[in-house]
């Protein structure tokens, strides 16, 4: 953690790490493997069709980009964190693939709530 903050009822930390910037399309945000995907010969092949399937929708829908930033630091307790930013349609300002990343955490009470701090 780089640095801390306190306001009016709030706390949190701002986190530096990195960021790789990149394309994707749209729907392959659906697509994820998990470790269970991977435990068998028919899961793996459950997993490869729904691929299969999301490959062959792109021209049905068409094949527009949107673009992403795959945004990596350490928490507080040295435990790593990656997190996905959707940077829109347009192409990012930067001529490097790859940045520095300022992560802003601010936790607070929600004045609205009925005055507990989980909804």
């Amino acid at each position: 953690m780089s640095g801390s903050f306190e306001k009016e009822k709030s706390v949190g930390g701002v986190f530096i790490g990195t960021a790789k910037l990149g394309e994707m399309l749209p729907q392959f945000s659906q697509v994820s493997l998990t470790a269970q995907d991977i435990s068998s010969p028919v899961s793996m092949q459950m997993a490869m069709s729904r691929i299969y399937e999301a490959l062959t929708k792109t021209p049905e829908s068409g094949a527009r980009k949107k673009y992403v930033a795959e945004v990596r630091f350490a928490d507080s307790m040295g435990n790593p964190v990656v997190l996905a930013l959707d940077l829109g349609d347009k192409v990012p300002p930067f001529t490097n693939k790859e940045v520095k990343a300022r992560v802003l955490i601010e936790l607070y009470e929600d004045q609205i709530a009925t005055g507990s701090i989980i909804p």
